[in-house]
């Protein structure tokens, strides 16, 4: 079993926690360009490669910032992550606009950045004419149905709510054909955090094929095919990380034995990774408040699962440090809990740690993506601080925790008084 590391000391964190109060979310800004220079320089060895981060993995703009540094677009789904694009800088087909049950307004921003907007239903063709306009480029994203496999996080296909069945994206490319569209390209997105190489090799097989079916029964050429993401991240200490260049290996194979084959090459190859781009360098850390033992031993925190929602959600799997204790036997069985109330705020179920006391502080492993991103007010819970960890070491605030005033501030006072 390898160790999970951290990118500070114990004395680092006391040291940060003098300025920012538990809990906070804290990003290690190296590791992430490290990670987003790897990832397209191995997939770069596909034709006119590009990478769209997630906005939704994690919207900070100052994190939007460095993958814009780094060389990748934008995958947008929503008016305000489309307002982050446009405030970082970022316009036109820079920016993929996929978003599902879509409201006129996204489209119309998205059209007037010029991003690439790739619908999810056949019955969004006429919406989006009516309402924005139809484009010169259009995508589609397909959804296979039981031909393919799922996971728990997005759900298996046929029960999953996004997408075009095979029959209605070769009638969606006729009708946008007829509409004038002269460029077209092809999406899908079918699963979230796999760690199997070969389903996204199988995928990119899969839409290659249905590139060349289109082609051969409308004579519509695809410009590029966006893979989608849900390329996992190894949250356990025994699981292996998913290896960019066999992907690439393999995407290539596939490209060449069908898209070159039917004579359909030059294809642009897109892909929108946000969980592992910057997941594993985020943490969440949290200092020990009491605990509690009744039927089973618990460690309760003074983060909840407002700040990180996902074991809760999907009962995800994040490791947890015990700073100071790294070295140490784990031989205590915990759940290590948040104070909401709702019996699943619990970050680790049966898990086994060191011995914990009150004071220590946890980091748990592997928040930089759909951590803070997925944070609620319930309980009248308040957002903590997001911070950067930055190359020489030093700390910035990239987000200030909220406080008492932010919970008030979308208050109507004027109809307030009128209640009154």
């Amino acid at each position: 079993m390898t160790q999970k590391t951290l990118p500070f000391t114990k004395a680092k964190i006391l040291e940060i926690i003098k300025d920012y109060p538990t809990p906070f979310h804290i990003y290690d800004e190296k590791a992430i360009r490290e990670n987003a220079r790897h990832f397209l320089k191995s997939f770069g060895t596909l034709n006119g490669f590009r990478q769209f981060f997630a906005v939704k993995a994690n919207p900070n703009p100052y994190l939007i910032k460095i993958m814009k540094q780094e060389g990748f677009g934008l995958d947008c789904s929503s008016y305000a992550e489309l307002e982050i694009a446009e405030r970082m800088g970022i316009k036109g087909e820079n920016i993929m606009f996929s978003s599902n049950d879509t409201p006129a307004e996204e489209y119309i921003k998205a059209k007037e950045l010029g991003a690439i907007i790739n619908l999810d239903d056949i019955s969004h063709i006429g919406f989006l004419e009516k309402e924005a306009g139809f484009p010169d480029l259009i995508c589609f994203r397909h959804n296979p149905g039981s031909l393919r496999k799922g996971n728990d996080i997005i759900g298996k296909p046929e029960e999953a709510k996004y997408g075009l069945t095979r029959e209605q994206m070769l009638e969606a490319y006729k009708i946008s054909k007829k509409k004038g569209a002269k460029r077209f390209g092809m999406h899908t997105m079918l699963i979230s955090n796999e760690l199997n190489e070969n389903y996204f090799i199988e995928t990119a097989r899969m839409m290659f094929g249905l590139a060349a079916e289109v082609h051969n029964k409308t004579g519509i050429k695809m410009e590029f095919i966006n893979l989608g993401g849900g390329i996992g991240i190894a949250q356990k200490p025994d699981q292996k990380p998913v290896s960019y260049e066999i992907i690439a290996k393999g995407v290539k194979k596939a490209y060449d034995e069908i898209i070159v084959k039917n004579k359909l090459d030059p294809v642009k190859i897109f892909t929108e990774c946000g969980r592992v781009i910057a997941g594993p360098y985020g943490y969440l850390v949290t200092k020990v408040r009491h605990i509690k033992h009744i039927y089973k031993d618990y460690v309760g925190t003074d983060a909840s699962m407002a700040n990180l929602m996902r074991p809760a959600m999907y009962g995800a799997y994040h490791h947890i440090t015990v700073l100071g204790k790294e070295n140490a036997q784990k031989k205590h069985i915990y759940d290590v809990t948040g104070s909401l109330c709702e019996n699943n705020d619990k970050f680790a179920v049966n898990r086994k740690l060191p011995e914990i006391e009150i004071g220590d502080v946890l980091a748990i492993h592997d928040a930089g993506a759909h951590g803070f991103a997925m944070g609620f007010n319930y309980n009248g819970k308040l957002k903590s601080a997001e911070l950067l960890l930055r190359p020489d070491g030093s700390v910035l605030k990239i987000r200030r925790a909220e406080t008492v005033e932010d919970y008030f501030a979308t208050l109507d006072f004027k109809a307030a008084k009128r209640f009154d």
